[in-house]
């Protein structure tokens, strides 16, 4: 009998909570034999707002984005690392625009079965642009979707 669930997506955003996501996936995969595919998304849907609000000049959000691309490279690249210590492999994506939207579209176009979200830290603001798209995710996707909250995923992950 197969398990239901054969293709997961995990978004990262660098923070603690989304690295605990993948290290949850990147252990059950280890048990269920999922097929995971890691993404970052570079944000550029809210550089444009803050060029066009003039919060940014054109040269600032270029290089703003350049970060971005470079943190998005060496958390995937990362994540990558966490897998391969426990023999596993993954597929990574890079995508830019919505945060929201290009998760919902590389679950699309992996045909995800489950979207696996590292659990929001509550001393974050409400408002904050992850929280929102964990909410946007939440109520528009039509996948399945997993929030791992647990604390302890650092130890279960070293023991595992």
């Amino acid at each position: 009998m197969n398990f239901p669930l054969q293709k997961v997506l995990i978004p990262i955003s660098g923070s603690e909570s989304s690295i605990n996501g993948a290290k949850y996936a990147i252990m059950m995969s280890k048990i269920y034999k999922w097929e995971l595919t890691v993404i970052y998304v570079i944000d550029t849907s809210t550089i444009k707002e803050l060029l066009i609000s003039k919060i940014f000049i054109e040269e600032e959000s270029k290089e703003f984005e350049e970060n971005l691309e470079a943190n998005g490279l060496r958390y995937l690249e990362y994540i990558d690392e966490l897998a391969k210590s426990k023999g596993i492999k993954i597929n990574k994506l890079l995508k830019r625009g919505g945060v929201t939207n290009m998760i919902m579209e590389a679950a699309d176009e992996t045909d995800a079965d489950l979207i696996i979200l590292g659990g929001w830290q509550s001393n974050r603001s409400r408002k904050d642009l992850i929280t929102k798209a964990h909410l946007d995710l939440l109520t528009d996707s039509k996948r399945s979707v997993l929030v791992v909250k647990d604390q302890d995923i650092e130890t279960f992950f070293k023991r595992f």
